[in-house]
């Protein structure tokens, strides 16, 4: 029987980061769905169930802190990845206190996918 794929939810408002984000965690072997709105977030993820979340901080409606401090709320264990342009410490810690697993400064995407790779293989392990 093949293991079932992961299932990653990506929040940023720029379609181009999402494509990016989609094509490079999909030849990871992830299953990925991207939007665009906090909103649609929040919406998809009160209905499906993820593996894990990578959002962005800043949109033009809503921000990644409220999505995650929402999030948490109903999904306490789900990890969450902030992969943001905003590189202060600040921005880091206020995400981490909204319940944040990880934060990471883009460009880094080579440490974004590490970091993924990281969370989703804590959580498989510790599941035995």
């Amino acid at each position: 029987m093949r293991p079932t794929k992961r299932r990653l939810l990506c929040v940023d408002d720029d379609a181009d980061t999402n494509e990016v984000l989609s094509n490079l965690l999909n030849a990871e072997n992830y299953e990925i769905t991207t939007v665009l709105s906090v909103e649609s977030a929040l919406q998809l993820a009160k209905r499906e169930s993820f593996n894990l979340y990578i959002l962005e901080n800043w949109f033009k409606q809503g921000s990644g802190i409220e999505f995650c401090r929402k999030v948490r709320e109903f999904d306490p264990y789900t990890p969450i990845i902030f992969y943001s342009g905003s590189a202060f410490e600040s921005d880091r810690d206020e995400a981490l206190y909204a319940g944040a697993t990880a934060f990471v400064s883009k460009p880094q995407i080579d440490r974004l996918i590490a970091t993924v790779h990281t969370l989703l293989s804590d959580r498989a392990d510790s599941s035995r």
